[in-house]
């Protein structure tokens, strides 16, 4: 039987809804349920023009109808009005809401993967919601210690140091237990993904690697030791590389995963491989999350004559069918 997934509608005033429903349609996983406000499902219902799908609302998950043409959905609300293409405390509050719906449903052992449309991180903040991310969020709500941001899409598989940070506090955060800890979850994620003798490699942080340290000691301070501290677990990581060749030869397929700094160093090279269909996978949760690599796209929704395109949204609800649990592969104190 196949994985039983929950997929959170996202930022309602955005294009997760319609990026959701289009993707169901498209990919149709065996077993999948949504979770979300189901006025908002229905908009994105009428906006694609879809007919053909009946709507059954259900308190658990297991309970759903999974014969192809039933769109079953836990109904989640909040008080308020939200808006369409902008961001909003009612659409904060509600994404928040669902998601925290959807990882209690999963611990329950009412749900086995979590699929999540996009949110946005201004209208968490209106809300009051105390996370800069999906990423952030999970992590509490798990009670999860380490964890990581990993990114998929064509042949570049790309973990990160640091998330959501200011790329000022960035040096600050590089330390050898950070990549330590990520190095550790890489070697995770490759079991995730089916690759058991993985190849990884380390970005530098400075360009060219920090030329002996002419232009920055992080390299040699921070993140060789922490490869170092890693060959000792029987991780086999090299580097650190200056990351404009490395990203070269990770999306000639040399590597397997590609362990970046920060944010934008990982995610330029990844999205200019794969914009329409990367993958955000977090790594060390007790659950199987995945989530299309794009944002809420307000200037785009709800345009009846521009479709949004599902591919990205495919290819998180395939993972999360596919991918392996997570598994510690060794600790580091």
């Amino acid at each position: 039987m196949s994985r039983l997934i929950l997929i959170t509608q996202g930022d309602p005033g955005g294009i997760g809804p319609e990026a959701a429903l289009r993707a169901y349609l498209t990919y149709r996983p065996q077993r999948a349920v949504f979770v979300g406000d189901i006025n908002v499902i229905k908009d994105a219902m009428r906006l694609i023009n879809n007919s053909t799908l009946r709507i059954n609302t259900v308190e658990n998950p297991l309970d759903g109808i999974f014969d192809g043409s039933t769109l079953n959905v836990v109904n989640v609300t909040v008080a308020g009005q939200y808006e369409k293409r902008r961001a909003t405390k009612e659409g904060g509050l509600l994404s928040a809401r669902c998601i925290e719906k959807a990882v209690e449903l999963i611990l329950n052992g009412e749900g086995e993967a979590l699929v999540t449309a996009p949110i946005s991180k201004e209208a968490l903040k209106l809300a009051g919601i105390p996370y800069p991310g999906h990423t952030e969020m999970l992590a509490a709500l798990t009670d999860t210690e380490n964890f990581a941001m990993m990114l998929v899409g064509g042949t570049l598989r790309v973990m990160l140091v640091t998330i959501h940070e200011a790329l000022s506090n960035v040096p600050h955060l590089i330390t050898k237990d950070r990549v330590v800890k990520t190095l550790i979850l890489a070697n995770a994620a490759a079991y995730m993904l089916g690759i058991d003798t993985p190849k990884i490699a380390v970005s530098a942080l400075n360009p060219h690697a920090g030329e002996a340290g002419l232009f920055g000691r992080e390299e040699i301070v921070e993140i060789v030791p922490a490869i170092e501290e890693a060959a000792r677990m029987g991780i086999a990581a090299t580097g650190p590389f200056p990351a404009d060749t490395l990203f070269y030869k990770a999306y000639r397929g040399q590597v397997d995963i590609v362990v970046a700094m920060y944010h934008d160093q990982g995610l330029i090279p990844l999205k200019m491989a794969a914009f329409e269909s990367g993958v955000n996978i977090t790594i060390g949760l007790p659950i199987i999350r995945t989530s299309p690599d794009h944002g809420t796209a307000y200037d785009i929704a709800y345009n009846s004559k521009s479709a949004v395109n599902p591919q990205s949204m495919c290819e998180a609800m395939r993972l999360a069918e596919t991918l392996r649990p997570y598994v510690p592969t060794c600790r580091y104190d």
